[in-house]
């Protein structure tokens, strides 16, 4: 009996996951170079523009060391985009937070991320909730 990882749907399936993901990234690389960012950059301002968040979060959520996330702030810092403040709960904590001009790149940014937005337009809200409860099922 063939493996369920070997069986021709799954290949395609696995195919088609990272054509998706190589062309996000591409995309994305591309939107945040016409905003002067790097995609790591980019990718930080714009879960910061969700939330301000400590290093060590930032990391985790980036899956890098909290030293690379550091340095990520600092280029973010002295452009303006983003500031360190102190942790409302404990003062110890340095979180990053947005700039105002930090968020408005950070929406713009996303506003020209077309990739996403144009083929999920031709699906139905049914067929979009049912891609997306896969995605959550398969990332569990």
């Amino acid at each position: 009996m063939p493996s369920r990882r070997a069986d021709p749907v799954t290949v395609e399936v696995v195919e088609l996951i990272g054509d998706v993901v190589a062309r996000y990234h591409m995309e994305y690389e591309e939107a945040a170079g016409r905003h002067q960012l790097t995609g790591a950059q980019a990718k930080v301002l714009n879960l910061l523009s969700l939330e301000p968040l400590p290093m060590r979060r930032i990391a985790q959520k980036l899956r890098c060391e909290p030293s690379n996330v550091t340095g990520i702030i600092d280029r973010l810092e002295t452009r303006g985009l983003v500031e360190r403040r102190p942790d409302p709960a404990d003062r110890r904590v340095k979180l990053a937070a947005p700039t105002e001009e930090g968020v408005e790149t950070a929406e713009r940014l996303r506003e020209s991320l077309d990739f996403a937005r144009e083929p999920l337009a031709g699906l139905s809200a049914e067929e979009r909730t049912a891609l997306r409860d896969l995605l959550r099922r398969m990332l569990a």
